[in-house]
């Protein structure tokens, strides 16, 4: 998914509707950048010890066959979206693209790396790589992307 997101979101428009959820497809652009640039250590997560519920999740988004259940929410925003940071679409689409590129560069200067997931805490690269894979197809099906 990563190394195909330029063809993959380059589609995607203003005016394009969720097939489920709320957020525009400007909220999922940037909420996607988001997530990348907390994968290879942009954005600092404070250290904290998942539950054993959270490990447990971990344990089933980490399976071959998970794949996101329509209407999950983001940690910590609860049915709140957060404000938009760009000032549009393809000011956004460029920073996921810009955010791909340095999680690739970061991961392939620091391949023994950690970086805190808000759910799962630590993972390393190999973890990062399968969360990603199922967080951008949900989203790329969200916006009938694939």
């Amino acid at each position: 998914m990563l190394d195909k997101a330029k063809e993959l979101f380059s589609p995607l428009k203003d005016s394009d509707h969720p097939e489920f959820g709320k957020m525009s497809a400007q909220h999922m652009v940037e909420h996607l950048a988001l997530t990348t640039k907390i994968s290879y250590g942009r954005i600092k997560l404070p250290e904290f010890q998942p539950t054993e519920k959270n490990l447990k999740l971990k344990a089933i988004v980490m399976s071959d066959d998970f794949e996101f259940p329509r209407g999950v929410k983001a940690p910590g925003l609860g049915d709140r979206l957060m404000p938009l940071k760009y000032q549009n679409l393809d000011e956004a689409k460029a920073a996921l693209l810009e955010s791909i590129e340095k999680y690739n560069s970061y991961w392939e200067a620091n391949p023994d790396a950690q970086n805190i997931h808000p759910r799962f805490g630590y993972m390393n690269k190999k973890e990062w790589d399968f969360f990603h894979e199922r967080h951008f197809k949900h989203h790329l099906v969200q916006f009938r992307l694939i």
